[in-house]
């Protein structure tokens, strides 16, 4: 990991890269055409809007662009999302409940800190759950099954290739996530993706992650695919525990 420079958030100064505008249609802003009756505005899209906004965060907290320590205020964060306060406070919301952020009285939220100890904490817990359950599956998913998967482990490389860490924060848990939903059981994915989403959160002190990096976990991914379409549990259970002795995957 390398150390990450501090970046300008939003809220108290603009960031070094403004995040991607998110795009409200006229008429879910209460505006419609002159000589047209304005349309129904159902519930749906307020929500779609709040979805988005909480990608959009989920994705600067990835990246560093929401710096852990710092305040930011929803109206802040609405004027440079292109949207309402309304929505921005919605989804910090969720993020507080998922313990990203905590909520300021009268300020806004606060990005959580984290130390090493608990990306280790994480990483230890996440071992438990899901090494067990992979390596339940390498013995009876057929290999025709593991095929299927290939374009998500791709896409990890894909996203690692360009350093994109917020696309591959989202690739990474969606590999994890089908292999694991192969187990049938809903609550564990559920929970394990929980973990791997905080696990994905930047450290206090070092909020980038190198593209060497995810390149060699996006490597490892694609590996561990291989091994299991050729059912070398072997090399599955090296792989499988090699994996989570590091922060990412």
């Amino acid at each position: 990991m390398e150390q990450g420079r501090a970046r300008e958030g939003y809220g108290t100064a603009a960031p070094a890269t403004a995040p991607t505008v998110v795009r409200v249609p006229e008429q879910a802003r209460g505006e419609h055409t002159h000589g047209e009756p304005p349309a129904p505005r159902p519930a749906v899209r307020r929500h779609s809007v709040r979805g988005q906004i909480l990608e959009a965060l989920r994705a600067a907290l990835v990246d560093g662009r929401l710096a852990p320590g710092q305040v930011y205020s929803a109206p802040a964060l609405g004027a440079r999302f292109g949207v309402s306060a309304t929505p921005v406070r919605e989804a910090m919301q969720q993020l507080a409940i998922e313990g990203a952020v905590e909520v300021v009285p009268n300020r806004g939220f606060r990005v959580a800190e984290r130390g090493p100890r608990e990306l280790a904490e994480l990483a230890e817990v996440r071992a438990l759950i899901e090494v067990p359950v992979m390596l339940r599956l390498a013995r009876t998913v057929p290999p025709g099954t593991w095929c299927a998967l290939r374009p998500l482990a791709e896409a990890t490389v894909a996203a690692a290739a360009v350093g994109d860490r917020a696309s591959y924060a989202e690739s990474d848990r969606a590999f994890h996530g089908a292999v694991l939903a192969l187990c049938g059981n809903e609550q564990l994915v559920q929970v394990a993706d929980d973990l791997h989403r905080r696990s994905q959160w930047p450290l206090e002190s070092n909020p980038a992650t190198r593209r060497a990096d995810l390149l060699a976990d996006a490597a490892e991914h694609t590996a561990l695919l291989d091994a299991l379409i050729a059912q070398d549990l072997a090399v599955v259970q090296s792989l499988v525990r090699e994996h989570f002795t590091g922060a990412e995957g």
